[in-house]
């Protein structure tokens, strides 16, 4: 009887065990597959956040050696004024950059990247009303992309330091941006102001 017994306990706990073992192997599952989610998005936002510092730190590394360069070689007094604001302005932006990458553990670069140093030295070759056109197409176009790579930042940065940096440094950058364009356009309209049409002579 009592053997008959254990036999109608331990059978019923056998199928219990059988219905369990695949809600827990699910659980199990699902519990590895959030970790591993987890660290994947965690890496992710390192990754993020260690390409947009090195980015900016490059880029404003340029702004500040192209600015140099421009003080030197500018002929119009608006793009030496313009290139002077971009070494004072980017000189400030980078050491707070640098303070925020210490923090966060990650080296900036101190060298310009193989791209802007092959810019320099297109620039470096040019002078005058040239180089004033060039120089100043280049920042439209560096600025450009910088006001929408930090825009991005204040709205997807995970990070607080990163976050936050981005965000006070925007407001000047969208504000390098409009005066960019607007010195722009007056270089490229001195130029064509300047362009001499040949005149066709006629006999008498």
């Amino acid at each position: 009887m009592l053997k008959k017994l254990q036999v109608g306990i331990v059978a019923p706990a056998v199928a219990l065990a059988c219905l369990s073992s695949p809600q827990a192997a699910a659980q199990a599952k699902d519990h590895d597959t959030g970790t591993a989610g987890a660290a994947a998005n965690a890496a992710k936002a390192s990754t993020s956040k260690h390409a947009f510092l090195r980015q900016a730190a490059e880029g404003g590394l340029a702004e500040v050696q192209l600015g140099e360069l421009a003080q030197q070689k500018a002929e119009a007094p608006e793009v030496k004024q313009f290139a002077e604001r971009m070494v004072t302005d980017h000189t400030k932006a980078n050491d707070q950059l640098k303070q925020v990458a210490a923090k966060e553990g990650i080296t900036v670069p101190e060298k310009l990247s193989a791209k802007d140093h092959a810019t320099k030295t297109r620039l470096g070759k040019l002078s005058g009303a040239d180089f004033d056109r060039a120089y100043m197409a280049t920042m439209v176009k560096d600025h450009t992309n910088d006001v929408a790579e930090f825009r991005a930042q204040t709205k997807t940065a995970k990070d607080s330091a990163v976050k936050n940096f981005a965000s006070e440094t925007l407001p000047r950058l969208e504000d390098h941006l409009k005066e960019t364009k607007n010195v722009h356009r007056q270089v490229a309209g001195a130029a064509a102001t300047h362009k001499v049409t040949p005149r066709t002579q006629t006999g008498s």
